[in-house]
């Protein structure tokens, strides 16, 4: 590794988000000159698959978890700047205050960091008035630790360290399962989407032929095997924690009634480069789903799974006798 580079640490760089933000930082500028950064990547499974596509590109690899506090420091030592995306569907909200503020404390005692991000989310319960309708775990979690960090000194200089919060939303390539995607097709070719938003803003669009049911929160989550196990995945089945009903329920409930909103003029002067969904869906040649899932939790399958049964009756097609259920 160079050491004219900048290394950046990345806390979730197997996910979905993560492996983008590296990509970008390791891409050649403008004028075709190497890329200034170099990165390391904190992993719990050095050995995974995602890990693996990671070190051919160059990535360093370091075994450790975000929720594991010394192997974050021992990650964090000689680090220019940091990406920080902690995954509360792991851990679970409490955790990922926890460890959230604690990493950014530990960013500032290593006195190397200069530039400190973290991928945030909408602190939707506040948004939406303290409404417990409006509680959706996995963004509160991150939404708090912002607003914490907004506390704290950002000093721009070469030797403090300075902050920056992104709040991000769902991925575009979310609609490549069956979340926001399609469920299936039926016998005609009609992609079917579906979900609870109602007149909420969550665009859903396709070139190919397609129909949106409108469903309610209650049939949508009947589309869904295990919608009443823990949100957070290392969570004990029934010890009381937020269920994926649960969260999702105020997910929804956040995008149906508009608590979430964006200025887009501001985002296109900042980035007038970044891809409105239309101009994905055509830079991508999107066809609605994939087998390859984006989001590692549901390539783990350590979450919900699509309920085949239910979706075939949905589309009228005839349910394939393969176990019952598996994603789309």
């Amino acid at each position: 590794m160079s050491s004219t580079k900048k290394l950046i640490l990345v806390i979730g760089a197997t996910g979905a988000q993560g492996i983008a933000v590296i990509d970008k930082l390791l891409e050649p500028a403008a004028d075709g000159s190497p890329s200034p950064y170099a990165v390391r990547a904190l992993t719990r499974d050095p050995s995974s698959r995602r890990a693996k596509q990671l070190a051919e590109k160059g990535v360093e690899l370091v075994k450790g978890a975000f929720d594991d506090l010394p192997s974050v420091l021992a990650a964090l030592q000689g680090v220019w700047g940091v990406w920080n995306n902690t995954d509360g569907f792991t851990v679970g909200e409490v955790k990922e205050i926890f460890s959230g503020i604690r990493i950014f404390e530990l960013a500032k005692q290593v006195k190397t960091v200069r530039h400190y991000v973290w991928s945030n989310l909408d602190y939707s319960f506040k948004k939406g008035g303290y409404n417990p309708a409006y509680r959706v775990e996995h963004y509160d979690g991150k939404g708090r630790v912002a607003e914490w960090m907004q506390a704290q000194p950002s000093i721009v200089s070469d030797d403090g360290m300075s902050w920056s919060v992104v709040t991000s939303g769902p991925y575009m390539e979310m609609l490549e399962f069956p979340m926001f995607g399609p469920i299936g097709k039926r016998p005609d070719g009609t992609y079917v989407f579906a979900s609870p938003v109602q007149d909420g803003h969550v665009p859903m669009v396709t070139g190919e032929k397609a129909e949106f049911l409108r469903q309610a929160l209650d049939e949508w989550f009947d589309n869904w095997l295990r919608a009443d196990y823990p949100a957070a995945n290392e969570r004990a089945f029934g010890d009381g924690s937020t269920t994926w009903r649960q969260n999702f329920t105020g997910f929804w409930a956040q995008f149906r009634d508009d608590v979430i909103t964006r200025d887009f003029e501001w985002l296109r002067k900042v980035n007038p480069d970044g891809y409105t969904l239309e101009s994905w869906m055509r830079a991508k040649d999107y066809r609605g789903s994939k087998p390859e899932p984006v989001l590692k939790n549901v390539e783990d399958d350590k979450g919900v799974r699509l309920n085949r049964e239910r979706v075939s009756q949905l589309l009228g097609v005839a349910e394939k006798k393969d176990g019952g259920a598996h994603r789309l």
